[in-house]
């Protein structure tokens, strides 16, 4: 064997200075060192104390020479050739057979998983084996350099220092040659044995709990034993630890996982297995957060997840690291490390008292994954838990704790109205459901944000959208004041009834003491400042001071308006029609929510309210005070119909208080007409000089129709009740005759009428004239064919429910005829200008329209009346602009 004269590490000048002696003795050493280098790393003899002491001795005369630099060079060299030729090339030859495997498909076959595990294991002793003996041979090399170091210093020298440094050198050369020759799909096999394993132990750690309830493994428990489960587990940390620990260093499955790995860290893979086990943990851990957690809201999963994690990966790790000897004591500056994600102190593991750094940091890891992968999961679904609130707050709460620890609030925001879009805020959503679902979400979400400040972001889509659709101000009173969170099918009690908001409301006004600077003593405003908190990035700075803001319902439900004013007079309206309907007097429950109005918008704003439901309430009193003064001198007309005052309850308005009212002409029958008459020459002589001016066609009449085979009663409008009475005197009308005795038009009749003809009380037939139709009284059921009787029911017909017909002018309708006066003045503006923006008209009307009638209307409801122009071919609306129609 010769030298290679090349090598860098090696001073060949050397040789001039020697004598013809001295070379021949280091050419004969060096053939000697050469030869029983490479008889001991081949293995031949390898248990010869002669070839040892020849290699020690060559070795030990080369470096007297100051050739020891050539000798290390050398040795490292033969090591590395022939570790690469035995031992690495056949060490990934026994996974070769593997490499079109993938780990899903090998999880399938339980022959080929236990093939697979007994190669790996195989494979890593036998490559652990070759290197165990080519350090021997470094071992001897160490022993001739240390005597040498010694013969040169007259001292002893330090073994470790050049053992170290001679192993840690030929680590890094194992360490590179396989590295260099790592198969692509050997990770995947390792990750696929620890995930293996790991589910093994899962299951021996579930087979042997008495309890499996604990750890949540029981997926049929009771909902109310679920419910409870997060308190049992969180006070029973140290049973579960000693039901649990089933794993010890002693145990087979980790004694075979544990040599595993320390012959991974053997072969210089260390980094590699630990992520290896590293990911088949959190493999293991994502799956069980996804079978605990699952689609059922109503519970907490927090705490038994992470009883799991205390019960299975957390004593996994404490066994394993004890057989690698990691098991490190806490005594350090470190000790005491406490997981903050944990609601308890960390476990004190068996025979230690104190806890594994190592093992806290592994339960700070798998804690704050969990509580990440909970997260994520919640945030997905977050749409469907907020549909399911009040009875998911469970899941809100274990929400808000992942969120309290990794601070991904923003991630909530951002997936929550992409949701929003997609799923609710589309046309196909009806207001009150959007509604429905705005409300639930800032209760949802004021659990999770006290302070609001995302509640702004993510309800800011849903705002925006509800200002434009045009029955949201209709929809919002609705859910004010009939209790039933805007749907009508539903109970009184309704989660998300505002009514039952304004309740607590009032309840709170009277309870709570307003936190004002001015009130709070120096004491409370020094800890309100060492408490403060600077707002999230995400936080809107036109808000103010985060711990100022409190989220309130019906503000924010207002805030979609933008204006009280508007929905105080669609709920005056909405009250209106509600009170001109009523049969009776009662109208406490109306006076309730008027009161529980006035704490929120003020009593000046809901003053014309309060008129209109005291107009009823002297309306009672009047009543009463007229039927007193009856004298029973009926006249004879009465008594044909049995008609008299007590059979007559009058509403009287105050009409200046109250919204514009539907008048519409009728001729009732005269002794209807006659008693309406006596009626108001009563009122007058009670409260002089006052008059009754009837709105006839308003109100409710109770009827009874005696034929000869049945009885039918109604509650019908004064209309309804005017045409029917026709036909008591004659059996038989033209439309035109009809319209005629009752005072209105014939499309009208023909519209009201239909209502009789659907109950079977009239037919209609062709009349002489093709647009004069004919109605006949149907005094048996024979006459019509059909069969059966209808006796003893009251059938309702009230106004406003037939055709969209309203006892009250709608908003949009006063508000059509309020913008009518300001259309001269901007059809004025674009025969000047041409062509103005909706700002623009809006200004220009604020700033000139100061006199009678002020302009006083806000954009949205100046863009609606441009609207309806533009729809009457009035004007035209182009690239944002208006025109006047040519």
């Amino acid at each position: 064997m010769t030298c290679d004269t090349s090598s860098s590490g090696c001073d060949l000048d050397i040789l001039d200075s020697l004598s013809d002696d001295s070379i021949l003795e280091i050419s004969e050493n060096w053939n000697g060192f050469c030869a029983s280098s490479e008889s001991l790393l081949k293995g031949s003899d390898g248990d010869d104390s002669s070839l040892n002491a020849e290699f020690v001795m060559r070795a030990q005369n080369l470096c007297k020479h100051g050739l020891a630099s050539l000798v290390e060079q050398h040795l490292f060299r033969s090591i590395e050739e022939i570790f690469e030729r035995n031992g690495a090339r056949r060490f990934w030859s026994y996974f070769e057979p593997y490499s079109n495997f993938a780990p899903s498909e090998t999880n399938k076959d339980p022959i080929l998983e236990e093939e697979i595990q007994q190669v790996i294991c195989k494979a890593l002793e036998e490559i652990s084996s070759q290197k165990q003996f080519q350090e021997k041979c470094l071992s001897f090399l160490a022993h001739a350099l240390q005597s040498y170091e010694e013969d040169k210093l007259q001292e002893k020298a330090n073994p470790d220092s050049i053992r170290d440094y001679l192993f840690s050198k030929y680590q890094l050369i194992v360490s590179s040659v396989l590295l260099t020759s790592l198969p692509h799909h050997f990770p995947g096999i390792l990750h696929w044995y620890f995930k293996g394993r790991l589910e093994e132990l899962s299951t021996i750690a579930a087979a042997n709990s008495e309890d499996e309830d604990e750890l949540g493994m029981n997926d049929k428990m009771d909902l109310d034993e679920k419910t409870k489960l997060p308190y049992k587990c969180g006070d029973m940390d140290s049973d579960i630890n000693q039901k649990y620990a089933v794993f010890s260093e002693n145990n087979k499955l980790v004694k075979n996982i544990g040599m595993v790995v320390r012959n991974l860290r053997n072969i210089g893979f260390t980094s590699m297995a630990e992520d290896a086990y590293a990911s088949a943990i959190f493999f293991l851990l994502k799956d069980k957060v996804h079978d605990l957690a699952g689609d059922d809201y109503r519970s907490s999963v927090l705490e038994s997840i992470k009883a799991w994690i205390q019960a299975v990966p957390l004593q996994f790790l404490r066994a394993l690291l004890d057989y690698l000897g990691d098991f490190t004591s806490c005594d350090g500056p470190s000790s005491g490390l406490k997981s903050p994600l944990a609601s308890h102190p960390s476990l004190c593991y068996s025979g230690t008292g104190i806890p594994s750094e190592g093992l806290v940091r592994w339960q700070l890891r798998l804690e704050y994954y969990a509580y990440e992968t909970l997260q994520d999961l919640r945030i997905a679904k977050l749409f469907e838990i907020i549909v399911d609130y009040p009875d998911s707050a469970p899941a809100i709460e274990d929400l808000k704790q992942c969120l309290e620890y990794t601070g991904q609030h923003s991630k909530l925001v951002d997936s929550f109205i992409s949701s929003l879009r997609y799923r609710l805020l589309t046309a196909g959503a009806s207001t009150n459901d959007i509604l429905h679902q705005y409300v639930s979400t800032i209760k949802a979400l004021r659990t999770i944000d006290p302070a609001g400040v995302f509640l702004e972001a993510v309800g800011e889509p849903i705002r925006e959208y509800l200002r434009g659709r045009k029955d949201t101000i209709k929809c919002i009173v609705t859910m004010l004041t009939d209790g039933t969170g805007g749907n009508p099918n539903g109970p009184g009690s309704s989660g998300d009834s505002l009514l039952e908001e304004l309740n607590r409301d009032e309840e709170s006004q009277e309870n709570t003491i307003v936190d004002d600077d001015i009130n709070t003593d120096d004491k409370q405003a020094w800890i309100n400042a060492q408490n403060w908190e600077p707002d999230p990035v995400e936080a809107d700075p036109s808000k103010g001071s985060r711990y100022r803001r409190k989220v309130d319902i019906l503000g924010m439900i207002v805030g979609i308006i933008g204006s009280k004013d508007q929905l105080i007079n669609e709920y005056r309206v909405m009250l209106a029609e509600k009170l001109l309907n009523k049969s009776d007097y009662d109208i406490d429950a109306e006076i309730r929510t008027l009161e529980l109005l006035k704490i929120h918008f003020g009593e000046s704003s809901m003053q014309k309210c309060e008129i209109m439901l005291n107009d009823l309430i002297d309306s009672k009193r009047t009543n009463t005070n007229i039927k007193a003064t009856i004298k029973h001198q009926a006249q004879p007309e009465q008594r044909d119909l049995d008609l008299s005052l007590d059979n007559l309850n009058a509403t009287i308005i105050s009409s200046n208080f109250w919204p514009p009212i539907q008048d519409e002409a009728v001729n009732l029958p005269e002794p209807v007409e006659q008693l309406l008459t006596d009626y108001a020459k009563r009122y007058t002589e009670i409260k002089t000089p006052r008059k009754l001016i009837w709105k006839k066609n308003l109100g409710s009449v109770k009827l009874e129709l005696q034929f000869e085979d049945r009885a039918m009663q109604f509650n019908v409008t004064p209309l309804h009740a005017s045409i029917i009475m026709q036909f008591q005197d004659q059996k038989k009308w033209t439309s035109k005759d009809l319209a005629a005795a009752v005072g209105v038009p014939v499309d009208v009749l023909n519209r009201r009428i239909n209502f009789w003809i659907s109950k079977g009380v009239l037919v209609e037939s062709m009349g002489a004239d093709s647009a004069d139709h004919a109605f006949t009284l149907v005094e048996t059921m024979n006459d019509t064919g059909k069969s059966g009787t209808i006796d003893g029911g009251c059938e309702e017909l009230l106004a406003g429910d037939e055709d969209g017909e309203r006892s009250v002018a709608s908003v949009e309708d006063q508000l059509q005829k309020e913008m009518t006066v300001y259309e001269k003045f901007i059809s004025g503006m674009l025969t000047n200008f041409g062509s103005m923006a909706l700002d623009r008209i809006h200004n220009t009307l604020k700033m000139f329209c100061i006199a009678d009638p002020t302009y006083d209307k806000s954009l949205q409801q100046l863009q609606s009346f441009l609207s309806g122009l533009v729809a009457e071919e009035k004007l035209e609306f182009r690239d944002g602009m208006y025109f006047l129609k040519k």
